[in-house]
């Protein structure tokens, strides 16, 4: 049987591609970096692939707002090739950056009429970058990426991370079908977790099908426990991270 194959597309200013590929290939795909502007030369490219990933960094430097610009490129040079990635099933996934982008391509979170965007990620709270490590909560419904996972940790780096949404009945319908399946948890003094002041303390979003996910942590900065900043040498240094999980379920799914 053939490896499924992951598709990971960066632009100027992505940085964590290379992360990425890697933890699809520790879960089993066969994984490969493409540059935007081949897949805008050669759209036909993402025939070949089941699994598509926008990774975090700063696409074009995060110039306007963050993903904005690689969002624009997306939506005029290839959204007849997304929407055809989408419709055969194939899995989407947005990663910090990624997740920026899909929600103002419109694959996230839009309104299905218009296409206009129903939630966006606004600047953090505080103002501040935001880089850490926080206790998640996973409700995965439908969602592929998230089966089988329920509390766990995973880091946090940026500056535009706070989920909101339109209106407070957006959130409210988004919340109904399932759809706010990631979530900032508590700590271990039950201290709440969000780092950037996000409503309803969400960290992550899927579309109805389940099988398009974008999120703010990074699930590929976590693939091995010596990975986690309080491993201190009695964890079993071949465990593998909570991150791991949200590749091999992409895998699992499309073989």
């Amino acid at each position: 049987m053939l490896s499924p194959r992951a598709l990971i597309l960066r632009a100027p200013g992505t940085n964590c591609d290379h992360e990425t590929a890697h933890a699809f290939e520790r879960a089993g795909a066969i994984a490969r970096r493409v540059h935007v502007r081949a897949l805008t030369q050669r759209p036909a490219l993402a025939d070949d692939f089941q699994i598509l990933c926008i990774p975090g960094g700063f696409s074009y430097g995060d110039d306007i707002a963050s993903g904005r610009i690689f969002a624009i490129e997306l939506k005029s040079r290839l959204a007849e090739c997304l929407a055809k990635f989408r419709d055969r099933g194939g899995l989407i996934l947005g990663i910090c950056n990624g997740f920026q982008v899909l929600l103002q391509t419109g694959l996230l979170l839009a309104d299905p009429q218009t296409g206009v965007a129903r939630a966006s990620l606004a600047h953090n709270h505080s103002g501040l970058f935001i880089d850490r490590w926080v206790p998640l909560r996973a409700v995965p419904g439908r969602c592929v990426f998230l089966q089988g996972l329920d509390r766990f940790e995973l880091p946090v780096a940026h500056g535009e991370g706070r989920f909101v949404t339109r209106s407070p009945a957006d959130f409210a319908a988004f919340d109904v079908a399932g759809q706010l399946v990631l979530r900032y948890g508590v700590d271990e003094h039950g201290v709440a977790s969000n780092p950037n002041g996000a409503m309803g303390d969400v960290a992550g979003v899927c579309d109805e099908t389940g099988r398009i996910f974008g999120l703010m942590p990074h699930p590929e900065r976590f693939i091995d426990a010596l990975q986690y900043p309080a491993w201190n040498g009695h964890l079993d240094p071949a465990a593998t991270g909570a991150g791991l999980s949200f590749f091999t379920n992409a895998i699992r799914s499309v073989s």
